[in-house]
């Protein structure tokens, strides 16, 4: 497999693989990787250059969304079988259907949580929609390109949409409102602090999202789905990985990263496609949601001395 971005989400994936059985990482592209590439394994300065070298099997797209699309679209293209860290990117258009598109799927490891197969197999009908998302990042974080929305989106694009994308998978229709807050506290990037939205969708459904980065306590992302027949599904975790199980038996996120993996591998090969697995071409309708969100929210500026 060929690893494209070994920043902070590349070092993660790096974890994963040299633990997965019946993968080899025979590549690394990345002009100035900050974790360490394993000893023997070749670096490239650029995906372009690592794919006129090798034709991976799999290539794992761990870059900023202003290149991860289109390196994601250039190793399909070889043959290989391609997961796109998430948001890919941040423009919806950028989705309209290529050749090869459907050999990319988006790296969303937490629907590979206990229990959620079965969920996405039979869809069941949800009503209504709790996306909750409470975490911390600091200055540190925002640094390059994570520090402009045009780059990197908002907490929607970024945190947030583990949950909402999965939300969105069982709830069809087109969005018919939005009632949306975007509040910006503590100045850090161009990107908010804190994002709550009530969206509506044809049908009478909504998805309510509570996501905020300036979280004082323990982190948190969870979903609630209220089904038509009056029960309540809890999607739980740090991220979601605990699924419809217990949190104390959750898998860790290299275990739910290596079944993502053996999924992608096991659709290139004509095999029926897992039900977890999210095809790029299903990400613009969560991308087009997003938008709309930042498009028609309330945008709220504190100063920075009262939030501190």
């Amino acid at each position: 497999m060929l690893l494209i971005g070994a920043g902070e989400v590349g070092a993660k994936h790096l974890t994963a693989l040299v633990s997965a059985p019946g993968l080899v990482v025979a590549g690394v592209a990345d002009p100035a990787p900050r974790t360490d590439v394993p000893r023997g394994v070749p670096l490239f300065a650029s995906w372009r250059a690592a794919l006129r070298a090798m034709t991976p099997d799999l290539a794992v797209v761990a870059a900023p969304p202003g290149t991860a699309l289109a390196a994601a679209r250039g190793a399909a293209q070889t043959g290989a079988a391609v997961i796109v860290e998430k948001p890919g990117t941040t423009d919806p258009a950028a989705l309209a259907p290529r050749p090869s598109d459907d050999r990319v799927f988006v790296a969303f490891q937490p629907h590979f949580a206990p229990g959620l197969d079965a969920l996405l197999a039979e869809r069941p009908a949800v009503v209504r929609a709790e996306a909750v998302l409470a975490v911390r990042r600091d200055s540190g974080y925002f640094r390059g390109w994570r520090r402009t929305y045009a780059a990197a989106g908002g907490v929607l694009h970024q945190q947030a949409i583990h949950g909402l994308a999965l939300a969105l998978r069982l709830m069809p229709g087109d969005v018919e409102m939005i009632d949306a807050t975007v509040t910006h506290c503590r100045g850090l990037a161009e990107t908010e602090d804190h994002v709550a939205a009530a969206i509506t969708l044809s049908g009478g459904g909504t998805v309510h999202v509570d996501a905020r980065v300036d979280h004082p306590g323990p982190p948190a992302h969870e979903l609630v789905l209220h089904l038509a027949d009056g029960r309540r599904l809890h999607v739980r975790g740090r991220n979601l990985e605990a699924g419809l199980g217990e949190i104390a038996a959750a898998p860790t996120h290299e275990e739910l990263r290596r079944a993502m993996y053996a999924a992608v591998l096991d659709a290139a090969e004509g095999r029926p496609a897992h039900p977890c697995l999210f095809p790029l071409t299903a990400l613009r309708r969560p991308l087009e949601v997003i938008d709309r969100v930042y498009r028609d929210a309330r945008v709220v500026r504190t100063a920075h001395a009262a939030a501190a």
